[in-house]
């Protein structure tokens, strides 16, 4: 049994299609193929589910799978440590983030290329629940999400920073000379916010809640740089986090205005995960102590002062 027939494993389950799998493995269909039946004949099991398409794996399949993405995370793990031990830690750092914290990803790839170059980075927006089945999978090193999100299990937490909020209105809007309001306020408002199927949108409407009020938003999207499209043609106001600032600013004909926390309101916090087999992970290690580093707390909070006082 050879790695290159793992490999080829699991990118037919990843691909559930034979040239496409083929394709990510940089080899001929015919070559993925026999390579999966030597695997078959290697451990005496049908491993896939033979027809004129994939049709799945078996059972005896689906266990060997389980395996050979842990052995090749092995695999991958051990290269890391001794590119390590050389002095220059090579390999990809694969990380995941909520689409919420997409914003602030910079704030620790940039210094983390800049102390390994030897490592590319594979960031990726990801849901909380795809989060942990890549963990499961063993196709992430890392994420950054909201450490309260109770689908987080077996993993490591790493704060980073509280979301605060902030209202994006226009600049002759009703709310735009005040420094601060309330969330009741900001419900009266034309708004646009993130579907209720996110997070940061749930955390939004319990604030709203606690404020005695409840949002009823003109426009819904899964996407921040969408609620921003909108937000661009002055007719929109919206809740916001401060850390989005970090990539989209103020735009123009906007004015950003502080959001009062209602009483007894907690702010949620976002930080990095790691999953608790890469315990001794170099990647993962690396990765955290650049975010120890990075002050993206600090970093964050200047920039919402910057533009509270501009």
């Amino acid at each position: 049994m050879l790695l290159r027939q793992l490999e080829y494993l699991v990118a037919l389950a990843r691909e559930r299609h034979f040239a496409r799998a083929a394709a990510a493995c940089f080899v001929s269909q015919p070559s993925l193929s026999a390579g999966i039946r030597k695997l078959e004949s290697d451990l005496n099991v049908p491993v896939v589910q033979h027809g004129a398409r994939f049709e799945g794996l078996t059972p005896e399949g689906e266990r060997v799978l389980h395996r050979a993405r842990r052995i090749l995370h092995e695999r991958d793990a051990l290269h890391q440590e001794l590119s390590e031990m050389r002095g220059q830690l090579t390999g990809t750092l694969r990380l995941g983030a909520i689409p919420t914290a997409m914003t602030v990803a910079s704030l620790l790839t940039t210094p983390f290329c800049e102390q390994h170059q030897q490592v590319t980075v594979a960031l990726e927006s990801l849901s909380s629940r795809d989060i942990m089945r890549r963990f499961a999978e063993y196709e992430i090193d890392a994420a950054l999400t909201y450490l309260d999100d109770d689908a987080l299990q077996g993993v490591r937490k790493f704060p980073l920073y509280e979301e605060r909020y902030l209202l994006l209105t226009p600049v002759d809007g009703p709310c735009a000379t005040q420094t601060e309001i309330g969330w009741a306020q900001a419900a009266e408002l034309p708004l646009v916010l993130l579907s209720r199927r996110m997070r940061n949108r749930r955390v939004l409407d319990e604030f709203f809640a606690a404020d005695g009020s409840a949002a009823s938003p003109a426009v819904e999207t899964d996407t921040v740089d969408a609620l921003y499209a909108h937000l661009a043609s002055g007719r929109w106001s919206s809740a916001i986090s401060h850390a989005w600032l970090h990539m989209f600013g103020i735009p123009a004909g906007m004015r950003v205005v502080r959001l009062r926390d209602p009483e007894g309101a907690r702010r949620p916090s976002v930080g990095l995960v790691v999953a608790a087999h890469e315990r001794d992970s170099a990647m993962a290690r690396a990765l955290l102590e650049v975010a120890g580093g990075a002050g993206v707390h600090d970093a964050l909070d200047d920039l919402l002062r910057a533009h509270l006082e501009s």
